[in-house]
């Protein structure tokens, strides 16, 4: 099961073992991850090309879901990845909210159901993060939220969705690594 654009998003920041690495450092890395993702019906990401002020607003987009991500798993510590650097919740609501505000979002009947999205503004800078903060809103208004996580093997700073009673981390190799550390701690 693929998981939802808010939550690939928010993973953009990852561990490695020389530490934790941006996926949206440069505009490069952001038109990769953008043409990477399914945006219609808000954007064409086959020809999307990101500058510096989008990625530099779009980055800030994904601190404020971080923010909402750690809201989420309240009041339990978040994501040691950017803990520090996380807007305050109400900034990231605001800030969410005004970036979904300018797409209007109509359910039509055609032969089958289709959403019909009538931009506001233009720009494709301005549709991405229509269509990331629209993301979010769909995620948190869902039953979703209550299944986030914080993986809390070493290193790891992802969030993921518990869809098992008994999952503990985000992935199979956090698994080993966390029963590896422990071991070693055990045994030391």
């Amino acid at each position: 099961m693929s998981d939802p654009l808010t939550l690939r998003f928010a993973s953009t920041i990852r561990a490695r073992r020389s530490g934790l690495t941006d996926a949206l450092a440069t505009p490069e890395g952001l038109t990769t991850w953008v043409r990477d993702q399914d945006l219609s019906p808000y954007l064409d990401t086959s020809t999307f090309t990101a500058d510096e002020p989008v990625r530099e607003q779009t980055v800030d987009l994904r601190q404020a879901v971080r923010a909402l991500f750690a809201q989420a798993v309240a009041p339990t510590p978040p994501s040691t990845a950017d803990a520090a650097a996380l807007p305050p919740f109400p900034d990231a609501l605001a800030l969410v909210n005004a970036t979904a505000a300018p797409l209007s979002r109509q359910l039509e009947w055609r032969d089958t159901w289709q959403e019909r999205v009538d931009p506001t503004v233009e720009g494709d800078g301005a549709r991405l993060g229509a269509a990331l903060a629209n993301a979010a809103i769909d995620f948190f208004a869902g039953p979703l939220p209550a299944q986030v996580r914080v993986c809390p093997a070493p290193r790891c700073v992802l969030y993921f969705i518990k869809r098992h009673p008994r999952q503990e981390w985000c992935s199979v190799a956090c698994g080993n690594r966390a029963r590896a550390a422990r071991h070693y701690q055990q045994h030391r």
